[in-house]
């Protein structure tokens, strides 16, 4: 579940900070740093503990100023937040998108949603169902909304289909992540806790009961696999997102035919 939400603080302190408009946030002297600079520390601050760790005390700690002067830069936690987002989605901007076709494009921005999060695993404890409407959450929608331009669907289909792909990226990154938090929970590896509890259900898990689930999980012996692989089992997802995503598109085109 998310633990912050983005477009919860005041929306003029936030648009104003979103796009750099003059005397954004500033009150009193001029300040040591830049807003940019409190950014960047929250955002690594969020990298290294997780979004739970995140809070304008500790940001201020980082940058050696007191608790209230941070707020002469970002009012609130909630603005903070969303600019934290707005600056992430800057690290993959590209004027082009690679291959031709609609799909190559869609597979390539998925791509980079699913390695934004592996960097910044916080982005996922993030409820963006308002998202920050900052310059460059704004120009990734713009080259997604692009990628399926002109193929004869309508605006509002085109906005649930972007959707579905974002909606496909953070629930596969969320899983992967729960996978990674669980190892370092538990202490155990997936092959060890496998390996414990087959020990342990010897002689309960009865083949004539549950057939098909037995015969999967002998497969992946067989192939000497703990489970399913999180970068393959994202692969496999987002080809079968877009095998929807164009038979979609091909009814459209042959009903408009």
């Amino acid at each position: 579940m998310a633990t912050e939400f983005t477009g919860g603080g005041d929306p003029g302190r936030s648009i104003a900070l979103l796009w750099g408009v003059a005397g954004a946030g500033r009150r009193g002297p001029k300040p040591r740093h830049s807003v940019e600079e409190v950014v960047q520390a929250a955002i690594a601050l969020a990298d290294a503990e997780g979004l739970p760790a995140l809070s304008m005390r500790r940001v201020a700690e980082t940058l050696g100023v007191s608790p209230m002067s941070l707020y002469t830069y970002v009012p609130s936690k909630a603005e903070l937040v969303d600019l934290m987002l707005d600056r992430v989605a800057a690290e993959d901007e590209e004027a082009d998108l690679p291959g031709a076709g609609w799909r190559p494009k869609l597979e390539h921005l998925a791509r980079q949603g699913w390695a934004r999060a592996q960097r910044h695993p916080w982005i996922s404890q993030v409820g963006v169902h308002r998202p920050p409407l900052g310059p460059n959450v704004l120009a990734r929608v713009e080259r997604t909304l692009q990628a399926i331009d002109g193929l004869g669907l309508s605006e509002l289909e085109m906005d649930l289909l972007t959707s579905l792909i974002s909606d496909y990226v953070r629930g596969s990154v969320r899983a992967a992540l729960e996978a990674r938090e669980v190892e370092l929970h538990s202490g155990l590896t997936d092959e060890q806790w496998w390996a414990l509890n087959e020990e342990l259900l010897k002689g309960l898990v009865e083949p004539t009961r549950y057939p098909t689930t037995v015969r999967v999980g002998e497969a992946y012996k067989a192939a000497k696999e703990n489970g399913p692989d999180q970068v393959r089992s994202f692969e496999f997802g987002l080809q079968r997102v877009l095998d929807g995503i164009e038979v979609f598109i091909d009814r459209r085109r042959a009903n408009a035919a």
